[in-house]
């Protein structure tokens, strides 16, 4: 975790311990976890909600003293904390597009439900949802479609710009003709989920070829062994 979120130990009460297992039997279903995970996942999502560390005191800062679980939401930044520390992440603006997937009602926080949901999918989703997950960050319009404008300005900050280039975003629209040909299917100039789906079907390795927004294999395992390491609910 960032020096600025950590997670400690943080068990709920009676009660608590209750509502977390009522929501974990009511999700796991519906995920790839099962439903002993779900609940480790819901505790972890609790850790990482309510504990903050001081910049100043470097003491751990609670948000809230309420018990009240709807109190509990994880934020952007601290989101992109773990994403950073966790997977490996460094692209700002991608970063932020994982949380607008994540984030379904577009309140500017997850909360428990959309945690284990975006979870399933970033973790161990199968290649039809990693697919349309990639492409929901990547359709920067919401539109169903990549266009050049979205290519462009996507591709545009993962290049290291050369100093001595005269035109640095020359090599950025090259990139973005290789990449529209490579995943524009039915070549109408515009890549639609159908384009991209049969593209990645083909070629799995261009899932993520506009930049990363998955972990590798290696990073999901490290993060889910801590995770189910730790003690359960019951």
């Amino acid at each position: 975790m960032a020096d600025e979120a950590i997670s400690i130990p943080n068990r709920p009460n009676a009660v608590e311990r209750k509502t977390l297992i009522k929501l974990a039997n009511s999700l796991y279903k519906s995920t790839h976890f099962t439903r002993e995970e779900t609940e480790k996942l819901l505790l972890t999502y609790r850790n990482l909600a309510t504990v903050r560390l001081d910049k100043q005191k470097k003491t751990p800062n609670r948000l809230s003293g309420s018990k009240d679980e709807s109190s509990y939401l994880i934020d952007r930044s601290h989101f992109r904390d773990l994403l950073h520390k966790s997977f490996g992440m460094t692209d700002d603006f991608l970063m932020d597009r994982v949380f607008k997937v994540f984030d379904e009602d577009s309140d500017s926080h997850l909360d428990q439900k959309e945690w284990i949901k975006g979870m399933s999918v970033f973790l161990r989703g199968n290649l039809e949802e990693k697919t349309k997950y990639c492409f929901r960050i990547y359709d920067l319009n919401d539109d169903g479609y990549l266009l050049r404008d979205e290519l462009f300005y996507i591709l545009k900050n993962s290049m290291i710009k050369q100093p001595t280039e005269e035109d640095p975003d020359e090599g950025t629209r090259d990139l973005v003709e290789i990449t529209l040909k490579k995943l524009d299917a039915d070549g109408d100039l515009r890549v639609s989920l159908d384009d991209y789906r049969t593209t990645v079907q083909k070629v799995p390795l261009l899932l993520e070829a506009l930049g990363q927004c998955l972990p590798d294999k290696k990073q999901a395992t490290v993060f889910l062994d801590d995770v189910f390491s730790q003690e359960g609910l019951r």
